[in-house]
């Protein structure tokens, strides 16, 4: 987890949180905390850290005014929010990649739909307890409506807090075209909802759903509550997000390489995709991940073939060195290899000659050659260093590579 800040809307620094998975995400969201909140609220952390697991980079922030966010909350509205996320979006863009999923909760579900024609990255949007209209958020200081519109603000009580309400809020509330917005979206749309949520009622998940244009799909978070305190509901909100954004949101490579066919242990799996003119699906094992042609020839979207060569060739050197230093009792803290591979000619490559004689019984032509830089760490002394050397040469795979290797090739079905 970054912590991290940016300009927001008014110049003021908004305080977030940016939420990485292991490897390169599958894709970039912004979530959107509810109107009392925090980017730290249960429901925003849960999410993001769950979304995570699925490859799913999240960044969480406090709108101005709230949480550790600069500026003044009074001077804030539904309006504000919306350029808030804009800037998040923007940071985004310019720090990483651009986001292709907004997520709200709450009055940060209207917020993400209304911004979403803002981001053109975007590719879907999941509200989690989202009015249908952003005035919605007025029935929690009725009480002080007359106050605040007579007078021009109020304080007002909200969630054991102290919020200065300012009728310019109001205004900007009522002037919102939220159902415009949900039927003119344009993106996929997630609604989840509970059904006994009794802050922003059903109704209004209705009211959504029904005003949106497909693709659109509606969650019921049964049994929930408004801010999703429990722990299991908000894991469930986050496995739906996930396998909904898969389809609509995350980067269309990484998605080809998830969905690549499993492989039995030891057998490797390789299939072509539709999202590049090269990029390949490989599987080895449990392991997932995408093999294509560097720019201008594919579409660089994983390791070349011959990357994936040299990365065989220097892992098995590595362990090999290890399992030797470890069963000799030799104090090698860490290995480093670098290999790189090109095609000289034969009479350009003197070390290479036995290699030569031996495949073809001439000196003309090509060869493959593969140089090998390794560097060790550790109080070694010389006869050490010569004996890992030694050792190097024999790893499996060099062997494999430097002997006569025979191809097999069958068609199936």
């Amino acid at each position: 987890m970054l912590a991290v800040e940016f300009p927001g809307s008014a110049g003021h620094g908004l305080a977030a949180r940016l939420e990485m998975p292991e490897g390169e995400p599958r894709g970039y969201a912004v979530f959107a905390h509810c109107f009392t909140c925090s980017k730290d609220s249960k429901a925003a952390s849960r999410i993001a850290r769950a979304l995570t697991g699925s490859g799913i980079a999240v960044l969480r922030f406090d709108f101005t005014g709230l949480g550790d966010s600069d500026g003044d909350f009074s001077n804030t509205n539904f309006s504000s929010n919306i350029d808030d996320l804009v800037a998040a979006a923007e940071y985004l863009e310019q720090e990483h990649r651009a986001p292709t999923l907004l997520i709200g909760h709450s009055l940060g579900g209207a917020a993400v739909i209304a911004a979403a024609e803002r981001v053109p990255s975007v590719r879907a949007v999941a509200t989690i307890g989202a009015p249908s209209d952003p005035s919605h958020v007025t029935a929690l200081f009725d009480a002080a409506r007359e106050s605040i519109t007579t007078e021009g603000e109020a304080d007002v009580q909200l969630a054991g807090r102290t919020f200065r309400i300012r009728r310019q809020l109001l205004d900007d509330l009522a002037g919102q075209r939220q159902h415009e917005r949900i039927a003119g979206l344009d993106r996929a749309l997630l609604v989840l909802h509970a059904p006994l949520d009794e802050i922003v009622g059903i109704d209004n998940a209705r009211e959504i759903f029904e005003a949106a244009r497909h693709p659109k799909s509606f969650v019921a978070l049964d049994g929930a509550d408004h801010l999703l305190t429990d722990a299991a509901d908000s894991a469930f909100a986050a496995s739906m997000i996930a396998a909904w954004a898969a389809r609509y949101a995350l980067d269309a490579r990484a998605h080809a390489a998830a969905e690549a066919p499993a492989s039995s242990p030891g057998t490797v799996t390789v299939s072509s995709t539709t999202s590049g003119a090269f990029t390949q699906s490989v599987t080895a094992g449990s392991h997932r991940f995408l093999a294509d042609e560097p720019e201008p020839i594919g579409d660089d979207a994983g390791p070349s073939p011959y990357d994936l060569v040299l990365a065989g060739l220097g892992a098995c050197t590595s362990m090999t060195m290890r399992m030797y230093a470890d069963r000799k009792g030799i104090p090698l803290e860490r290995v480093t290899v670098m290999l790189r591979h090109e095609r000289r000619h034969v009479d350009d490559c003197a070390e290479c000659a036995s290699d030569a004689d031996a495949e073809s019984g001439s000196r003309s032509g090509m060869l493959e050659h593969i140089a090998r830089e390794i560097t060790m760490t550790g109080d070694l002394s010389t006869e050490q260093v010569e004996s890992l050397r030694v050792i190097a040469d024999k790893c499996p795979v060099h062997r494999t590579l430097a002997g006569a290797v025979h191809v097999a090739t069958s068609i199936v079905g």
